[in-house]
Order: structure tokens, then sequence, then C-alpha cells
């Protein structure tokens, strides 16, 4: 077994939610492997808190299947089959983590197989009121994709999305909502869509609100793939953007070190031509002194004669 380098420290206001979140992001962001343990002694004095506000944030966890509890182990980390990928706390800390492509791409698989389905079951179970809260969410997002208000807009087009998994009548579609949320707020977060949002894609959300509305499970489920589409599309734009400027700054980094390396070669060089430059005129003043000595000591032997 492994034991845990915790590299976050705490900061004294560590209470349990706080806890929850710092020990959660390290496991399901990739910070520590399954099989390390977890030493509430050594969480306690990394966050500043007592042993037992750390075993009730690791209750949490466990209850999300991100750790276990084993007999003269202690508390280790899950294996991954374990853990609770649904949770929005688990989906927020794996996009926050090192995985985050990983995690998009799985999310968005996720999203093609459950959304398109629920918008065409919408269209045939779907009441007034939910029609008429589809159609108000995305007034609201035209309005504040004019306004560039963008958290404004996340939260209309997440209505959006949970009031259209919960018109497919089907409880377990319903459930996804928070999911879908999770995804939608991690885009926002970490810059993954366009800052100004795509007229096309409000006018798609339109066109599912229509469809439902009309009862036409059809051009519901079409055109709720096409939101799914576009959104993988500039999220996978965005992401290698992000690459890009990555690799850019190391290079510029690692440019940065060549150059001083070099620099410091040339002062290296120069120093040590000046010590040598020193060194020739330390010798020429030897000479110089042993030719002055052997003048004095000819001027001597000349008075002797």
């Amino acid at each position: 077994m492994r034991r845990m380098n915790v590299g976050i420290e705490g900061n004294g206001a560590g209470l349990h939610a706080d806890v929850v979140d710092r020990i959660g992001a390290l496991v399901a962001g990739g910070g520590v492997p399954p099989g390390t343990v977890l030493r509430a002694d050594e969480l306690g004095e990394r966050y500043g808190v007592s042993r037992t506000v750390v075993r009730e944030a690791v209750r949490v966890l466990e209850s999300m299947g991100l750790v276990q509890s084993r007999r003269r182990v202690g508390t280790t980390v899950a294996p991954r089959e374990r853990w609770n990928v649904h949770d929005p706390q688990v989906i927020r800390w794996r996009l926050d983590g090192s995985e985050r492509a990983e995690q998009l791409r799985s999310l968005a698989e996720l999203r093609r197989g459950v959304e398109p389905v629920a918008a065409s079951l919408a269209a045939a179970r779907a009441t007034p009121e939910q029609c008429g809260e589809l159609v108000g969410a995305v007034m609201d997002m035209a309005v504040y994709a004019r306004s560039g208000d963008l958290a404004a807009y996340l939260e209309a087009d997440i209505r959006f999305h949970r009031t259209l998994l919960a018109a497919s009548g089907n409880e377990m579609l319903a459930a996804l909502g928070g999911t879908v949320a999770e995804v939608l707020a991690g885009r926002i977060r970490h810059h993954l869509m366009p800052a100004h949002p795509e007229p096309s894609a409000i006018r798609l959300h339109g066109d599912v609100a229509d469809a439902i509305r009309c009862g036409d499970g059809t051009a519901a489920e079409t055109a709720m793939r096409a939101i799914l589409t576009e959104a993988a599309s500039a999220t996978r734009i965005d992401t290698e953007a992000a690459s890009a400027t990555r690799i850019d700054t190391e290079a510029a980094s690692a440019t940065r070190i060549d150059t001083e390396a070099a620099s410091a070669t040339r002062m290296d060089s120069g120093a040590a031509s000046a010590t040598r430059m020193d060194s020739g005129a330390a010798s020429a003043t030897r000479m110089d002194s042993g030719a002055a000595s052997a003048t004095r000591m000819d001027s001597g032997d000349a008075r002797d004669r």
C-alpha cells in the first residue's frame, strides 16, 4: 500500500464541506491512485481540522464510492469501477482533474444516448407547463446571449435541459438532470464554449421546444442530436486551442530557459576570458619585475667593476 502525500495545505477554515471538496478533488481528479491509504491524522493535520471532521468527510466520499474502509488497513481510494460516476460532484472533480478530455468524451457519449430519446418521449408526454418552461428557457437564453451574461445564460440552458429530461416522463432519465447540469457548468468553468453563444445553438433549442409543443417526436429528436453535435464540435475546437496555448507557453518557457542558459554560458566564457587576461597580465607583471630585478643586478655588477 502507498501512503498518500497530500499536496494541499489547509487554511484553517476547513469545515466539513470544504474538506469533502478538497479530498474529493484529490481522489477523483487523479491526484492519488486507487489503493492509496488515506490517514485521518495526516488529513486533519494538513487541512487544520479535527479527525472527527475528516471522518465525516470520508463517510460522504464513501457514499460516492470514492473510498472504502478495509480492516487493519484503514480508508483507501476505491477502484474506479466502484465510483458513482453520475454524481454531479464527482463529475465536477473529474472535469477539474488531469483526465478532463476523457471525461468530456464519456459525458458527450452519454448525452448523445440519452437526450435525443428524452426529447422524443417529451413530444408525447410533456405537460403544457413543461412546454411553456422550455419556450421560456429558450427566450431567456437569447436575451442573455445578446447581453453577454454567461452566468445567466448557463442557468437558462440548465433549466432547459433539466425540463427536457423531466418532460420525458421517465424517472431514470429525469434523474440525469444533475449530471447534464454539471457538464454544462463545466464547459463554462473551463472556457470550453464560445464567449458569445452561437445563435445557431439557441435556434436549435427553440426547434426542440417547438417540436415538443407540437408533439413531433422525430423533429424533437433530430434537433436535439444537432445541438449535441454542435456542442461536441465547439468543445473539441476549444480544447484543442487550450492545448495549443499550453504547448506555446511551454515552448516559450523552454526558450527562456535556453536563452538564460546561453547567456550564462556567455557570461562564464567572458569570465574565463577575463581570468585568462588577468593571468596574462599577472604573468607579464612578473616578467617585468624579473626584468627590473635583472637590470638592478646588472647595475650592481657595473658598479663593482
